[in-house]
């Protein structure tokens, strides 16, 4: 059985490598654990290239037939081991950096891309400097972050001198300073191949991601084509300017995107699977798989499945679910109230938290999209009163 490399763990691509017939062999950085079955070395530091390299080479590997990640962390390193040990794939390190730094990354794309203004915040640098340049309130980010962590909007000397404490104060590029865009936030997660944009589903954030993870619930759901046509229309040009430009390989992508009067604002755009449950909620409405997409482009296959824009039966959206801010819930009081897809919540105090305070899932679904957005508006409401 061939064997896939990959950098950091989730459950739901592991069971499509096994569909696939391919045994992983993981790379995980603390708290991340595989099943005590799968084969798997730990590491220190997920993006330091010499360590997952001797990572890999120990294990022993005869069998390889890609490298691939879960995660933004692991973006670099997979492209340099494929490089490193002919595997196909991206090879290209230095296009993925461009994917990885919010800097490098908005200081690359055309004219025509409206973006925040973004550059990095020194050793040095203080507050005054970044407020006369990009205004009185803006945000605080790793250069190379990912889902949010350790970002923070900043209003004061105070704030930014707390922003900062969670960064080593070593680096003139680890931490990046962008203006503030104060609009709703959507994003398109597709796949790019030859060059162009093959297929693509646009998705609205019920709370932003910075929101969440300061305690809000994350939620999304699927928007529809035949209610958006011009968004859908302004996202996908959107996309063409920003991967072609940035010489994306053949990926699956998430790009974010704030939605304004003026136009469309460009977020960042990332060249691995999307987050949470994203690709649920696609192959539910469209039966398009982004997992075996990805370990197909892992493995330099095309990708064979039938990918399709038809207009769907019902959208689906989903919420990450949290334990609430007072009471008590328990998987049977949501199931009281509302009809799911696909229901998991731990009501134990002992349940870890998983990312933006995880304790459980749940998947929704309607043929009408305004009633989707007012059924997981609702689920949010119960979820944090208890």
């Amino acid at each position: 059985m061939p064997t896939m490399v990959v950098l950091g763990y989730r459950p739901d691509l592991d069971q499509a490598l096994q569909r696939r017939g391919i045994s992983p062999h993981y790379l995980v950085q603390a708290p991340s654990a595989p099943p005590s079955d799968r084969a798997c070395t730990h590491v220190a530091d997920m993006e330091n290239a010499q360590e997952i390299l001797r990572a890999v080479l120990a294990a022993r590997i005869d069998d390889m037939a890609g490298v691939l990640t879960v995660h933004e962390m692991g973006v670099f390193g997979a492209t340099y081991l494929r490089r490193t040990l002919g595997l196909p794939g991206n090879t290209d390190s230095r296009s993925a950096l461009y994917f990885r730094d919010k800097f490098l990354q908005k200081s690359r794309l055309p004219p025509q891309v409206r973006r925040a203004r973004c550059r990095y915040a020194s050793l040095g640098t203080s507050f005054a400097e970044l407020a006369d340049e990009l205004g009185e309130v803006f945000v605080v980010k790793p250069a190379t972050g990912a889902g949010s962590l350790r970002t923070n909007i900043v209003r004061s000397a105070e704030e930014y001198a707390r922003a900062l404490e969670v960064f080593s104060g070593r680096s003139d590029v680890e931490v990046v300073a962008e203006s503030f865009v104060d609009a709703p936030e959507v994003y398109l997660d597709g796949i790019w191949q030859n060059g162009a944009l093959r297929w693509s589903s646009m998705t609205r954030y019920h709370l932003s991601p910075l929101s969440a993870a300061q305690g809000g619930v994350l939620a999304a759901h699927l928007l529809d084509r035949r209610r958006h046509p011009e968004l859908f229309d302004e996202m996908e040009t959107l996309a063409g300017h920003v991967l072609g430009t940035l010489g994306a390989p053949d990926c699956v992508f998430h790009l974010e995107a704030f939605v304004a009067e003026a136009g469309l604002t460009f977020g960042e755009c990332a060249i691995r699977l999307p987050g949470a449950l994203s690709p649920q909620i696609n192959q539910l409405t469209f039966g398009v798989d982004l997992f075996d997409a990805e370990i197909s482009l892992a493995l330099g296959e095309d990708v064979s499945q039938p990918l399709r824009n038809s207009t769907p039966e019902r959208l689906h959206g989903y919420l990450l679910l949290r334990r609430p801010a007072g009471g008590h819930l328990t998987r049977e009081d949501f199931e009281r109230r509302f009809r799911f897809d696909d229901i998991a919540y731990s009501s134990s105090p002992d349940t870890p938290l998983g990312p933006y305070g995880k304790v459980g899932h749940a998947i929704v679904s309607d043929p009408d999209e305004l009633q989707l957005q007012k059924t997981i508006e609702e689920i949010v409401r119960f979820n944090e009163v208890g």
